[in-house]
């Protein structure tokens, strides 16, 4: 019952998470959206990796600014849309629907990263990881992997979304999205059925 329930609340949070992360930003001063550097295909598989750890060092971080606010925010807003990176494919396959919005979330969390590199509290932690990164990128030859949208920068005024028209065309994630309705529509109706069987006795 617990993986229909989490099921359930997966499904619920994917159709209002366009709506809830549209309206969250508040940020101070100008909504003029901020540039966010691009991010090459190898970096990304290794950002990836390391994402929890630089999200939970932002999460902390005391000295901030309204740069870094915005673009964490933005960081935070694109993961949701790109479905929290767990499509298949999603990171490492050019072809998938979500990985030019892949590519705008760990675009920004490297420039979270990079940011938290220059705060005085943070300065050594994010060093650390920053060199992890450099270490992986080399032990796995990743360096010089590019692919089409390694060259293109985004913005924290423009939402990317999932290339939704093409996830048809895309086996790995229309097999994946069509699992998740299946698992969806069973708990719903396991749902219905407990909630006649609650009222009936």
């Amino acid at each position: 019952m617990k993986n229909v329930f989490d099921a359930i609340c997966f499904g619920f949070a994917l159709l209002t998470a366009s709506n809830a992360f549209a309206h969250s930003y508040s940020g101070e001063g100008s909504n003029a959206g901020l540039p966010v550097p691009e991010i090459t295909h190898g970096e990304m598989a290794v950002i990836a990796d390391y994402r929890g750890r630089i999200m939970d060092l932002a999460a902390s971080a005391v000295d901030t600014n309204e740069r870094f606010r915005r673009v964490l925010n933005y960081a935070e807003i694109q993961y949701s849309y790109c479905l929290w990176g767990r499509m298949p494919g999603s990171v490492t396959d050019e072809e998938s629907p979500f990985n030019e919005c892949a590519h705008a979330y760990l675009a920004a969390t490297k420039a979270v990263l990079l940011s938290l590199r220059d705060m005085p509290q943070e300065a050594v932690a994010a060093g650390e990881i920053a060199s992890a990164v450099d270490v992986d990128m080399v032990r796995r030859g990743l360096s010089l992997v590019t692919c089409r949208f390694s060259g293109e920068g985004f913005n924290t005024a423009d939402i990317v979304r999932p290339r939704w028209s093409e996830i048809p065309l895309h086996p790995a994630s229309m097999v994946s999205l069509t699992g998740f309705a299946a698992i969806l529509a069973a708990g719903f109706f396991v749902f219905r059925r407990f909630l006649r069987i609650q009222s009936s006795e």
